[in-house]
């Protein structure tokens, strides 16, 4: 059994496609195809199951699947130890994003941290590092559950909680806000309560992202349940739906607060800010790229200590 194998299965089964996997790897669909075929002669038992959309693990495929990963991140860390020594940092890290996170157009400064900046900066002095940057149409949760499954080597997540076997790295937080059309009731309100947002309709994020955890969270605290028939799992989808009158939402003051068809209100209630971090393996040792790409990264946002938090984690 050879690594490359593991590689294009890997690639394989998290994509769901030999199409996909294959541009994952760059390689061609017939090399792939025919890499995963010896692959599995040489298992004597089948890892896919071939139907016409797409590709599913069998019992054996799903049973290799986590050795695999396993092997595959054994692999990548002697390559980093043996980088080291010959000097200069190398290899690619794999970094999940929310849509939530990051510079807006025509926001008046950063949510948190700007990602784009600091993986160009980093690129500057570390050429030979590549990224990969993924989002999960779960949000949060789906990125810590990437980490767990050795999926992610990072993530940024807005979460109150997390597995065991993940590490959360503090960046700050945002405070949300009542977003609103500008014929709504409490258009002219200076600041609004949850009492008052009782029987709203309700434009919010899917299960599982971080600002709906937080906002179900404050919401249930005070015996409200809301009415929320329309999900949307970026945020310009859920402000257009409120521009269009199909209900308010809660949403970050920036980018939001020059849109003449809205109104953005502060909400009296600290519940509703949401901590942003970086998530990291606990039960693994970390690349020294991620390492340093997160020293960055924390530094950005601000944190003094970043160096002393970095080493800690290794």
């Amino acid at each position: 059994m050879e690594l490359r194998q593991l590689e294009y299965f890997v690639a394989v089964a998290e994509e769901g496609s030999f199409t996909k996997g294959a541009r994952r790897v760059r390689v061609a669909q017939s090399a792939v195809s025919a890499t995963i075929q010896k692959l599995e002669r040489e298992l004597g038992l089948p890892v896919f199951a071939r139907e016409a959309a797409g590709v599913t693990l069998t019992d054996a495929g799903a049973a290799l699947l986590p050795e695999a990963r396993g092997l595959l991140s054994a692999e990548r860390r002697a390559r980093d130890t043996v980088d080291q020594v010959r000097g200069g940092l190398r290899g690619t890290i794999r970094i999940g994003t929310l849509t939530s996170i990051g510079v807006r157009p025509a926001s008046r400064g950063l949510m948190v941290v700007d990602l784009p900046q600091v993986l160009g900066r980093f690129h500057v002095t570390h050429p030979l590092v590549t990224f990969q940057l993924r989002t999960s149409p779960r949000g949060t949760a789906g990125h810590l559950e990437s980490i767990v499954a050795d999926e992610l080597d990072m993530a940024l997540v807005g979460a109150y909680s997390h597995p065991d076997r993940v590490k959360l790295h503090h960046l700050g937080t945002v405070p949300w806000c009542f977003v609103c059309p500008r014929r709504h009731r409490l258009a002219d309100a200076t600041s609004v309560s949850l009492e008052d947002l009782a029987d709203e309709t309700f434009v919010d994020f899917p299960p599982g992202w971080g600002n709906r955890t937080m906002t179900d969270r404050a919401f249930a605290g005070i015996g409200i349940v809301r009415n929320v028939p329309f999900e949307a799992a970026d945020q310009e989808t859920a402000v257009g739906l409120v521009r269009n009158g199909l209900g308010v939402t809660l949403a970050p003051r920036a980018g939001n607060e020059d849109d003449e068809a809205l109104s953005v209100i502060d909400i009296a209630d600290e519940s509703l800010r949401l901590p942003i971090a970086v998530a990291t393996a606990s039960d693994r040792q970390p690349s020294a790229a991620t390492t340093a790409l997160l020293a960055a990264i924390l530094r950005a946002a601000g944190k003094k200590d970043a160096a002393a938090e970095v080493q800690a984690h290794r």
